[in-house]
């Protein structure tokens, strides 16, 4: 089922056609829509409305589908992410080895809680569910490089290495027994 009408692109960024020939690519179906919206997030880093709009309207699928689509699964964002980003695992092993105490220390020294960004855009805190890094725990994946075996002060020293920050105020580990 093609496209009956060519939905114009919402603005002359180049990027908006590589969207665009993927939906081509696919025969403008809505069975594309997951691929669509990974198209459009790995353009623009993430999914907003303009996008979202354009997505619906090239595949004719319901806005509320799209939106639906795109809050229901993890990887998707709508809403830019930080100049760096901080990806704690909260799988199994890794929330058993420590997430919970990654997570609190970086809600309390960056003023932010999992799923933002620092007001400055420097940094954003995000979780996974699973890594694949199980022997690893708890693991972490900083600006794309993951890490194993992160303990909190380590993980605010990376944080501070990599994006300069130096107003985090380093929790030392709790030590239970």
């Amino acid at each position: 089922m093609f496209q009956s009408t060519k939905i114009a692109l919402p603005s002359d960024d180049k990027r908006w056609k590589i969207v665009d020939a993927t939906m081509r690519r696919h025969g403008y179906v809505p069975s594309s829509l997951i691929e669509a919206l990974h198209s459009a997030q790995e353009a623009f880093g993430f999914l907003d409305e303009t996008a979202l709009r354009f997505v619906s309207a090239s595949l004719h699928v319901p806005p509320s589908k799209v939106y639906g689509v795109a809050t229901f699964y993890h990887f998707f964002t709508l809403k830019p992410p930080g100049k760096h980003t901080c990806v704690v695992c909260t799988g199994t092993a890794c929330y058993i080895k420590g997430a919970p105490a990654l997570l609190q220390a970086l809600e309390k020294n960056l003023g932010i809680k999992q799923g933002e960004t620092t007001a400055d855009g420097e940094i954003s805190i995000l979780t996974a569910r699973c890594l694949g890094s199980c022997g690893l725990a708890p693991a972490v994946v900083f600006d794309g490089q993951v890490a194993g075996k992160v303990e909190p002060a380590a993980m605010l020293e990376r944080i501070q290495d990599v994006t300069g920050f130096r107003e985090v105020d380093i929790v030392k580990p709790v030590t239970f027994g």
